[in-house]
């Protein structure tokens, strides 16, 4: 009677541990399929049969033809050293017979097992029970052959001999397979995910090239330097004349990076009152002064999470460049009038046509501020060393401008284009754009002309003279250019390739008539 009994209660057992693995695989298959990073789920896996079985010690492998071991340990727990594990602190012989074959191992005796009497990791550790099942991938069953295996799941113990049964390997076969499949998913996502971030890129680069014309070499190498830069939080340089484009660098820097999603704020040093220059970067608080009726957020703050681009950067005060060092330093601003810090987290990328260096010796820049923001240099070729990109860059602006001024203008004649290439443009490409778009609206027909054009060459007959100084050839230059742009000194700048604040104060160095003039808009 008692022996009856007995067999019905081990058998009850025996269904009930069959229920409760059929449980456990059930929870096991919804967690790990849900999650999709490689690293977190090998973990995940690890966790779980170390737990269900109760083992001292485990290892996740998986195959790498490149590894001098033909495997890596791609996660480990409880051993010393995770990095001896990967030299076959567990039972090598072991690990190498599941990845060989396919086909699982138990030993509930390891060290009296005739298998592995020569295994001097079992002997040196003095492991007890062993338990190792493969890794297959989706598709492959337990009677595939050995090479479909990917890896290899393994557990031990020190403590109890028998510790892992025939039922255990069953259960662990099948968990085995279920996290096979798991990690081949999680890995195809990842790849898949890692492949749709290359073609994000490229497809940014395409439309970064898009809307920064140019096919000559050394326009394309700047693209692509530009390209390689975009995904990191340095800090970028831009430099080159006038209409080059460094603005439209510095967008295309934010809008193809990893910050393309938070607000990129321009500030034009140059252009702002020197006075106004600091509320506007940083902000003020109420009261701060006449006029301070409520609390301002400064750019710098409107751009936290995103880029702050600060062109024409050389024309910052002393007194700010000091503030913007500690804004890089710190990672934090102060307010006008505040006693509060506020943490901000922005990219700075500047642009210049100055020669920084120059500027520091003089005295005009930090150079501690310069080595911060110079992290990363980008220099921008003139239009005039860059002659191949003008018929595309030119073409370019005269269908945008035809679209824009409903024009039906479709080409230019060889003569006009001959006088494009031949143009010196200090201007670069903006002026190149404002010439293209005046052309477009004064043109009577399908074709831009020479004369469509307005472009009026600057000779030798006309500049340099006999005994002519330095100075006095910068002032004919500077009077004939405004005098071309009709007094408007802004438009000079951008032709010349200099500052505003460079011009005005020339201009007044040299008492010229034009100095008590406005500025024509």
């Amino acid at each position: 009677m008692k022996l009856v009994k007995s067999t019905v209660m081990k058998k009850i057992e025996q269904e009930q541990t069959v229920r409760d693995s059929f449980a456990a695989l059930y929870d096991i298959a919804q967690s790990i399929n849900s999650i999709l990073d490689p690293e977190e789920l090998l973990d995940k896996v690890l966790e779980i049969a170390m737990e269900h079985l109760d083992a001292e010690r485990g290892l996740i492998l998986l195959n790498n033809k490149e590894s001098e071991s033909g495997f890596d340990v791609v996660a480990a727990k409880n051993f010393t050293d995770v990095h001896s594990s990967n030299k076959l602190a567990a039972s090598s012989s072991v690990v190498k017979k599941v990845l060989s074959s396919g086909e699982p191992v138990l030993t509930f005796d390891a060290l009296s097992d005739e298998r592995f009497e020569a295994s001097r990791s079992i002997v040196s550790q003095k492991i007890l029970s062993i338990i190792c099942v493969p890794l297959r991938k989706m598709g492959h069953t337990e009677r595939d052959a050995g090479g479909d295996t990917t890896g290899a799941l393994y557990l031990d113990t020190t403590k109890t001999r028998g510790k892992f049964t025939q039922e255990t390997l069953k259960f662990l076969a099948v968990f085995g397979h279920l996290a096979g499949i798991a990690i081949d998913n999680a890995r195809r996502y990842d790849s898949l995910r890692k492949e749709n971030e290359r073609l994000k890129n490229e497809v940014g680069a395409a439309t970064l090239h898009g809307e920064l014309i140019g096919r000559s070499k050394t326009w394309k190498a700047t693209l692509d330097f530009v390209m390689r830069i975009v995904d990191t939080d340095a800090s970028v340089i831009i430099s080159g004349e006038s209409g080059t484009g460094k603005e439209l660098i510095a967008r295309a820097i934010h809008f193809s990076g990893m910050r393309k999603d938070k607000p990129f704020m321009a500030v034009n040093c140059s252009a702002i009152p020197e006075q106004l220059l600091e509320s506007e970067l940083f902000g003020y608080k109420k009261g701060a002064f006449t006029g301070a009726n409520t609390d301002k957020v400064g750019l710098i703050e409107y751009a936290n999470g995103g880029t702050l681009f600060l062109d024409e950067v050389g024309d910052l005060p002393l007194a700010l460049q000091a503030k913007l060092l500690r804004v890089i330093q710190e990672r934090e601003i102060r307010r006008v009038g505040d006693v509060q810090d506020r943490k901000v987290d922005v990219r700075i990328v500047s642009a210049t046509n100055r020669d920084l260096n120059e500027e520091i010796k003089q005295g005009r820049f930090r150079e501690d501020l310069y080595f911060r923001l110079n992290v990363i240099s980008v220099p921008l070729a003139p239009l005039r060393e860059r002659k191949e990109d003008i018929p595309l860059l030119a073409r370019f602006f005269m269908e945008k401008a035809s679209a824009a001024h409903k024009r039906q203008v479709k080409s230019l004649t060889a003569e006009a284009m001959e006088k494009l290439l031949k143009h010196p443009w200090h201007g670069n490409v903006r002026e190149l754009q404002n010439v293209m778009e005046r052309a477009v609206v004064l043109s009577r027909g399908e074709e831009i002309t020479e004369a469509d054009l307005h472009l009026q060459l600057l000779t030798e007959e006309d500049l340099v003279q006999s005994g002519l100084t330095l100075d006095e050839f910068e002032r004919k230059l500077v009077e004939k250019t405004l005098t071309e742009m009709n007094d408007n000194r802004t438009k000079t700048a951008e032709a010349l390739g200099v500052s505003l604040r460079w011009l005005q104060y020339r201009l007044k160095e040299w008492h010229s008539p034009k100095d008590s003039q406005g500025d024509a808009e």
